[in-house]
């Protein structure tokens, strides 16, 4: 159930939703518009020992779709974001991490409770709910973004096994396409067992973090007021700060998030339901604090390094143009020798870890989306090399200095292309986990759906600042004659304002289509409100 070949689209979901295992008494119909796709499940029983009992049994067997979700916020551009903002801004910055992963924890919840209820990724059920051109356009930008995110990866990966290995950045951004493919052949023999090789690369990444800290022992004082008390010095702190933020919301994990709980068995009940949300929940927590943890290392590492009262003129130098090649000197008064295997060993850990997640998201975005029915090899293989292509053309022919440059500039596209994409899956992952046409009496709460579109709008808002800003700047800035600059402005600014309509367009338009399963309350006021709120009750 965990591998998308699995989930076949709209005719076999009774067999594959969540709601649909497990014990089954009989299967009934309510009012549906003829192309709703799901009939209504009732199950009398469910599973009463489940129900009963919420012990760390139970819980240990939902662990595991968190820590792929925490790999987003370990990956070499987001390192390399952390290690900037620690140079600049020693401590001062950590408070945004800190928001930041709360923020995503309570997006990703929302994520896991749509599968978990649903049965169906958000993927599916954009294709279901969306025109097909609309349903199109969600896949094209979905895929950029997991491109986009995919390339520091790979290039941080081969910088890893340069530093240990000595071998040209070309080979080892082979190497990383080849290593990610055995890796994801674990999921032959079951989804589990790849999480399992994940959450031992988190360890890894965090334990090498961690002796790096124990060495350089920044003062916990500073480090505490960095994370609970918000400071901005000048518009520097603030393209940080938000360059902080937009990578920390990762529109791509709102798709992996929603089909990877697939992979778990729910029981058949409101109850059972509501303890595998609470499960994931609790799960999630655990592995963004993990995340945390080990983003406030990094940025304590860097900033305690650079701000050191010893510091020498060429280090402090290269402190203010620090990337992932060059950052292992950071630590070579500390660890000496080691310095540079330790970054290495979890900077390849980073990489490799999160390449993973990234194709596995393809896939499901891909298999969601578009309802492909190919072999997962053929799919991993696609993904690999849609990412791999830019980073070895750039590597052969620039090297590690051409590979240095396109890590920074990738960094920056991937901001921004992730800024551009967090819109068009946080909208429709809001909406469906808000409506009763897709969740039912599981719907959310009236609280947390003012929470959850408070959150969104500003998190929305504040990428869509950043983008026009960037665009703005951009134009007045490129070095081109004024006229070449009124000419752009007339091909960029109607874009914009495409872009704009298309996010009111989410956000305005109303779902259509029923897929709640019903899990048997007999209620028929929800039954109603199902009906009321897909346009099918009475006018």
């Amino acid at each position: 159930m965990g591998s998308p070949e699995l989930q076949q689209g709209e005719t076999s979901a009774m067999k594959e939703s969540p709601l649909s295992r497990g014990i089954i008494s009989e299967t009934t119909w309510i009012d549906m518009p003829k192309n709703s796709p799901l009939p209504v499940t009732c199950t009398e029983s469910g599973n009463n020992d489940y129900n009963k009992v919420l012990g760390w049994r139970n819980f240990l067997s939902f662990v595991g779709p968190g820590f792929l979700i925490s790999l987003a916020y370990l990956d070499p551009a987001n390192l390399e974001t952390d290690l900037l903002a620690g140079a600049n801004h020693k401590y001062e910055l950590l408070w945004v991490i800190l928001i930041g992963l709360v923020f995503s924890l309570i997006i990703q919840s929302l994520a896991a409770n749509l599968g978990v209820t649903t049965g169906k990724h958000l993927s599916e059920l954009c294709r279901v709910e969306y025109a097909a051109s609309v349903n199109y356009c969600l896949w094209f930008l979905a895929e950029l973004a997991v491109i986009a995110s995919d390339i520091p990866e790979v290039i941080g990966t081969a910088f890893a096994l340069n530093i240990l290995f000595h071998i040209p950045v070309w080979a080892g951004v082979l190497f990383t396409g080849l290593s990610t493919l055995l890796i994801l052949g674990i999921q032959r023999y079951g989804v589990q067992k790849l999480e399992m090789v994940i959450e031992s690369m988190v360890l890894i990444i965090g334990g090498c973090y961690f002796v790096e800290m124990s060495h350089v022992k920044p003062p916990a004082s500073q480090v505490m007021k960095g994370l609970f008390i918000p400071k901005l010095k000048g518009p520097e702190a603030t393209a940080d700060t938000i360059a902080l933020l937009g990578g920390l919301i990762m529109p791509h994990n709102l798709f992996l998030h929603s089909a990877l709980v697939l992979s778990r068995k729910v029981p058949q009940s409101a109850q059972g339901i509501n303890n595998a949300c609470r499960f994931f929940l609790i799960e999630s927590g655990l592995a963004l604090f993990i995340a945390l943890v080990i983003n406030v290392a990094v940025v304590s590492v860097s900033g305690t390094l650079c701000f050191a009262e010893d510091i020498s003129i060429n280090n402090s130098n290269r402190c203010k143009v620090l990337n992932l090649n060059s950052a292992s000197f950071l630590l070579k008064n500390v660890l000496g020798r080691a310095s540079s295997t330790v970054y290495a060993v979890a900077l390849m850990a980073s990489g490799q870890s999160s390449a993973v997640a990234g194709t596995y998201t393809g896939q499901y975005i891909m298999q969601g989306f578009l309802d492909l029915k190919m072999k997962t090899w053929v799919r991993n293989l696609m993904t690999r090399i849609i990412a791999i292509a830019p980073s070895l053309i750039v590597s052969i022919i620039g090297r590690s200095s051409g590979a240095g440059r396109l890590i920074i500039i990738s960094s920056v596209c991937n901001f921004m292309m992730l800024s551009f994409e967090l819109p068009f899956a946080l909208i429709p992952l809001l909406k469906f986990s808000s409506s009763s046409t897709k969740m039912g009496p599981h719907k959310n709460s009236i609280y947390i759906i003012v929470i959850s579109w408070i959150l969104g709008l500003c998190i929305v808002g504040i990428n869509l600042y950043y983008l026009c800003t960037m665009v703005v700047f951009w134009l007045t800035h490129n070095g081109v004659s004024k006229l070449a600059k009124v000419l752009l402005g007339l091909v960029v600014f109607p874009l914009m304002a495409v872009y704009i309509f298309a996010v009111a367009y989410l956000t305005s338009r109303k779902d259509r289509i029923v897929t709640f399963v019903d899990t048997c309350e007999k209620d028929v006021n929800i039954k109603d409100e199902i009906k009321m709120e897909s346009g099918l009750g009475e006018k």
